[in-house]
């Protein structure tokens, strides 16, 4: 019993000290000031682009009380995106105490990462896969090319869609199923069986109606129907409907047939926190 009571408390040291570095080394990065609703301390984001991201932003908390900051970054300083996000978001303490209704979209150009930090209160809004949608829909493609500006700027759309209920678009499309071509081959063995059958009755049935001409004189294909005698010579009665006519036939037929703008001076972060939810990209 000592022994395992020893050994329990060997890892819950461990465990501790796992901690308490870890947050040594998230508190000793050197975080930006939030000194608006677009902190773009890269300086990827054209003035055009940041006005529109602010106006939004800005629009979007006066109605819900939700906060969206999108910041650019010139290092993670060694640490991973998750981590800097994750501890950005506590730092800044984005959204309401209350409601933890925070939203950060980080950037960092240097090192090809980016992420999307949800807090607490929208983690069933926002959920990990409609915002890991949004970042290899319209953010991956366009950062490739090196469209940082329209990448942000077609996310925070995205982002907002999301927040105000519309979801549709950015939801994972069923794929069609295709069907196997072996399921096709499998059929193939009777469709060609009845094929052949009725090539062999249709064989039959102009040897007959040859032999039958043959027979009477005629050279050409008898028709349908039997023969009778009439004033001397052979007429043929034809089968109900066979010629769309009842009246008497000799033994032949016819047929028919789509840089910059000014910052927030006021703005400040409500309380909020972040737990790690969200989604995260590289490219």
């Amino acid at each position: 019993m000592p022994i395992l009571q020893k050994t329990i408390a060997a890892g819950l040291l461990t465990l501790c000290l796992a901690l308490c570095l870890g947050r040594a080394s998230a508190s000793a990065l050197d975080f930006p000031a939030l000194t608006g609703r677009v902190v773009d301390q890269a300086d990827v984001i054209v003035p055009v682009v940041r006005s529109d991201i602010e106006a939004k932003s800005k629009d979007l908390e006066e109605k819900s009380g939700t906060q969206l900051v999108v910041a650019t970054v010139k290092s993670l300083q060694g640490s991973d995106i998750e981590t800097y996000a994750n501890e950005l978001f506590r730092t800044w303490k984005l959204g309401q105490a209350q409601k933890n209704n925070g939203v950060l979209l980080l950037v960092a150009p240097n090192e090809h990462k980016v992420r999307i930090e949800v807090g607490y209160g929208l983690e069933g809004t926002l959920t990990d896969a409609l915002s890991s949608m949004i970042i290899s829909a319209v953010i991956i493609p366009r950062f490739k090319t090196g469209d940082f500006s329209g990448g942000i700027e077609r996310s925070v759309g995205g982002i907002l869609d999301v927040l105000g209920g519309d979801a549709a678009e950015w939801q994972p499309q069923p794929s069609v199923r295709q069907d196997s071509p072996s399921f096709l081959w499998a059929f193939f063995p009777l469709m060609f069986g009845i094929g052949l059958i009725i090539l062999v009755q249709m064989i039959a049935m102009g040897i007959r109606d040859i032999y039958c001409g043959l027979r009477y004189g005629d050279w050409h294909p008898a028709p349908s129907g039997h023969y009778v005698r009439r004033h001397g010579r052979l007429v043929v009665v034809p089968a109900s409907g066979s010629w769309g006519s009842s009246s008497w036939s000799s033994g032949s037929s016819s047929s028919d047939s789509s840089s910059s703008s000014s910052s927030d001076s006021d703005f400040s972060g409500g309380g909020g926190s972040s737990g790690g939810g969200g989604a995260s990209g590289s490219w």
